[in-house]
């Protein structure tokens, strides 16, 4: 079955950097699009940033662009998120999902970003 595993998350001084993994299997990672979202408490899910099967295309929410870095490794069948100049906004949790057409799919469990002032 699909599993989307995030890891990376923790508590982080703002100003800092932190790099999330999404490690993913049960479906065929190297010809799927993959995005990342976060959510913070009592806000909707927010798209942060995607990139196409090849990593050829990537984009961005503007609240992160010049500061988050999204890239893959289709070896290790893993999506990154670097994210750098961290401030407490950013604080939520942190989901990686997997695109088919136009709909993101599946979800991983997430994982929580804390970025303290």
């Amino acid at each position: 079955q699909v599993q989307l595993v995030e890891s990376g998350g923790g508590l982080v001084q703002a100003g800092g950097s932190r790099r999330l993994s999404c490690r993913a299997s049960g479906f065929t990672f190297s010809r799927s699009d993959m995005g990342w979202f976060r959510q913070a408490p009592g806000k909707e899910r927010e798209l942060v940033a995607d990139i196409t099967w090849n990593g050829l295309r990537t984009n961005y929410a503007d609240f992160v662009k010049g500061r988050f870095t999204i890239s893959r490794d289709n070896i290790q069948n893993t999506v990154y998120l670097q994210m750098n100049s961290l401030k407490p906004e950013d604080t939520a949790i942190y989901y990686c999902a997997s695109r088919r057409g136009a709909q993101y799919t599946y979800y991983g469990q997430g994982t929580q970003v804390t970025v303290s002032s």
